[in-house]
């Protein structure tokens, strides 16, 4: 009985067994698959950034720009001289001692103010006598006039010679004249009189006083004693010097219509000893009709404005006189260009990051940046900060440099 009751005990065992086995088996494998999964998620930012850093660039950092186009004017740099449109000595048209002087150095005054003072009695004396010279030779021809009247009836009737009758004609005609040059006299003495006032003929800044009151003046010509000088103010002249080759460029411009006008005038800039760039913008006004043959220029005349008084006649100045017409040219930055030895040149970017070296021919420098007449291409990229760490054909991190304002209208640039 005990071996029958067991019997099957020992066969569900048996049957058993192998299924549950076969149950872990299978949960084993699932357990793994979601281990495997949950792995390959968490491994994925990983491999990610490891093939990221695999393809992303290598090498030193540089920064780079674009080469940028614009139009500009060449322009021929020059030398000149500021001077007043209206400078006049003062000096006076009488002699004699000073009496006043009105004036305060370096004041304005305007035309017709009284500046100098010379002492007037002498002058006012001559006047009274030149005035009775004249009323004196009045009486003489009034006098003379009747007796040529009566002489007339007189030599009617045969009472005069004929010879009598001229000699009061001409008693009158002398007369006459008398009253002419007396008339004259007063009228020299009444200007000499005036002139005791010395009056400002312009408007303007007057100098110091070179006399002071007592001082003897003279007035004679060619030789009449300095007192001071005015200068007009506002609008000013610069005289230039300019070369032929700059006066035949300028001249072919202007015939072929090409030269860029404002206001109907050529436009010039100009900048003092101490200033950078040119600040003061003017316009030609005139020219020489003839070069010097001694030095080969002719002089123009340029008008600047001056409402603040800072140009100064006899200042020295710098002036930029257009000579062609409005063309493109490539700029680079400044910081770009190396030399190698004798040459010129800067290194370039392609798409794919590698550097590339250009031989470049460059142009005059302006507002930091250097024109490139050769060499380059509208939009290329060039390294401008890290030349010192970039070789040609290596592989480099480009950083674009902030973009700079780029100015409307044509630039002008002076020529070398």
């Amino acid at each position: 009985m005990n071996s029958s009751e067991s019997s099957p005990t020992a066969a569900a065992r048996t049957a058993s067994g192998p299924r549950f086995h076969r149950s872990h088996y299978v949960l084993g494998i699932a357990a793994l698959i979601v281990i495997a999964v949950v792995a390959t998620y968490l491994t994925r930012p990983a491999a990610a950034a490891e093939t990221s850093a695999a393809h992303a660039p290598t090498g030193p950092k540089v920064t780079v720009a674009a080469v940028e186009e614009r139009l500009f004017v060449d322009q021929r740099e020059l030398l000149g001289r500021v001077e007043a449109k209206e400078s006049v000595e003062i000096r006076p048209r009488v002699s004699g001692h000073i009496e006043e002087v009105r004036l305060q150095a370096g004041q304005q005054v305007n035309a017709g103010d009284i500046l100098f003072v010379i002492d007037p009695r002498w002058y006012q004396a001559q006047l009274d006598l030149t005035s009775a010279q004249v009323e004196s030779a009045k009486i003489r021809v009034a006098i003379a006039g009747r007796e040529a009247r009566r002489s007339e009836g007189l030599l009617a009737e045969h009472a005069i010679s004929v010879e009598e009758a001229d000699v009061r004609s001409t008693r009158l005609a002398e007369a006459r004249a008398e009253l002419l040059a007396a008339e004259a006299q007063l009228a020299t003495a009444r200007l000499d009189l005036q002139h005791t006032e010395v009056r400002a003929p312009i408007s303007g800044q007057v100098s110091r006083a070179t006399v002071t009151a007592g001082n003897l003046v003279s007035g004679a010509p060619g030789a009449a004693t300095l007192l001071t000088t005015i200068v007009s103010t506002g609008d000013i002249f610069v005289y230039a010097d300019v070369d032929e080759a700059t006066v035949l460029s300028f001249n072919r411009i202007q015939r072929e219509g090409r030269l860029v006008l404002e206001n109907g005038h050529v436009p010039v800039d100009m900048a003092l000893s101490d200033e950078t760039g040119f600040p003061h913008h003017g316009y030609v006004e005139s020219s020489d009709n003839r070069l010097d043959p001694q030095t080969g220029t002719l002089v123009v005349r340029l008008v600047f404005s001056n409402a603040d008084g800072r140009l100064v006649p006899g200042l020295s100045a710098k002036v930029r006189l257009p000579v062609s017409a409005p063309q493109k040219a490539l700029l680079v930055s400044e910081r770009a260009i190396g030399t190698d030895q004798s040459q010129k040149f800067v290194l370039t970017v392609a798409d794919d990051n590698t550097v590339g070296y250009r031989a470049v021919k460059l142009g005059p420098l302006v507002d930091g940046q250097r024109i490139v007449r050769d060499g380059l291409h509208a939009g290329e990229r060039i390294i401008v900060n890290g030349l010192q760490r970039a070789r040609p054909g290596m592989t480099v991190v480009a950083e674009y440099a902030p973009a700079k304002p780029v100015p409307t209208g044509s630039t002008k640039v002076a020529l070398k």
